[in-house]
């Protein structure tokens, strides 16, 4: 795969996060009723939100040393909540894993040791 499908990759799971992360703090299985502060957990992902988007390699590292910090919860919160909640912690760990790969792909093959031997 060429780097530019690494990003895409990268791109879509990034935005699939955060909508997912939206939805499920906010409306789908909040910790409270009616909304839970945890949604700000996002806030780091738009950070890096047009930075992934428009294909910039520092972005994509940092970004893919953050997605481990997602990938835990992820995790933890798939194998100790329960329902709707688990089931949701189980779609985020898929798409962290994917953003994870994206990034650390993208900026393996945009590095600049890889592009001046390609020229």
């Amino acid at each position: 795969m060429s780097a530019r499908h690494w990003n895409l990759m990268a791109s879509i799971s990034l935005v699939a996060l955060i909508l997912l992360g939206l939805a499920w703090e906010l409306w789908l299985a909040p910790l409270r009723p009616g909304g839970s502060w945890l949604v700000l957990k996002i806030v780091p992902l738009l950070a890096a939100l047009f930075g992934i988007l428009r294909g910039k390699r520092y972005t994509h590292q940092w970004m893919s040393l953050l997605s481990l910090v997602y990938l835990t919860e992820g995790i933890v919160r798939a194998t100790s909540d329960s329902g709707l909640s688990a089931q949701l912690a189980a779609v985020a760990t898929v798409l962290t894993t994917t953003l994870f790969f994206g990034c650390m792909f993208y900026s393996k093959l945009t590095a600049p040791s890889r592009m001046a031997a390609a020229e």
